[in-house]
């Protein structure tokens, strides 16, 4: 029995491992893929839109690792919840790598055309979305409900980022018809980093009800009474 316990753990901590891998991947791509649109290089753009293989590869790996530990070890409680909190932050992560598509699909366009104004906002939020899914992950790994709390705070700073951003737009593409086409897709290039804080905040949302078995979801985090981390 010893033996079968010490061998659930060891695949649970394989299993982790390869989920922080999966989001290092993301990460990664969506930096590239702000980068690129920030720094117009179109390097980084073809990188991200190459690129998706490994993400889907360890997408199918991850999900292959939980059926077998589910149907192996039967596990109760918090193991159990933890497994569940892997397939849906699997499925999370795996829409932050298409999501890093979807910004390097906007941002080869947008090259093509001059540059509408300076980039601080984006990169902004390219910076955010980064360290949500960073946090949140490591909120999984260290089972920190603090830190994972403050993922979901975070996400209101990313939302008046991409609100600003439209609002700043649309007053160029109404001064300026030449500005319409890219300007467009810089504000699909904010949906997306916004999306990818949405995928961010599930994957926080899942590691509250893995440690607290707490639904947060759908319901305002309070600064003041969370313990979150600033």
């Amino acid at each position: 029995m010893e033996r079968l316990i010490r061998h659930f753990q060891e695949e649970l901590e394989a299993l982790q491992q390869r989920l922080l891998a999966m989001g290092g991947l993301a990460e990664e791509r969506t930096r590239l893929a702000v980068r690129g649109v920030a720094e117009r290089n179109p390097d980084d753009i073809l990188a991200v839109l190459n690129g998706d293989e490994p993400i889907n590869d360890l997408h199918i790996e991850v999900d292959d690792r939980c059926v077998k530990l589910l149907a192996l070890h039967q596990p109760m409680a918090a193991d159990l919840r933890a497994i569940v909190a892997a397939v849906k932050i699997n499925t999370d992560l795996e829409r932050v790598g298409d999501l890093a598509v979807n910004v390097a699909e906007a941002a080869k366009r947008y090259l093509q055309h001059a540059p509408v104004k300076p980039l601080i906002d984006i990169p902004r939020m390219g910076d955010i979305a980064q360290e949500m899914l960073r946090d949140a992950l490591d909120a999984f790994v260290r089972r920190d409900v603090a830190l994972a709390e403050a993922v979901l705070i975070k996400d209101d700073e990313l939302d008046a980022l991409k609100t600003q951003i439209f609002r700043e737009l649309l007053t160029y593409m109404l001064q300026d018809p030449t500005t319409i086409e890219p300007a467009l897709d810089l504000i699909l290039i904010s949906r997306h980093l916004e999306r990818i804080g949405d995928h961010a905040t599930n994957i926080a949302e899942d590691v509250i009800f893995m440690v607290s078995a707490r639904d947060v979801r759908h319901q305002p985090i309070d600064p003041a009474s969370s313990g979150a981390r600033g």
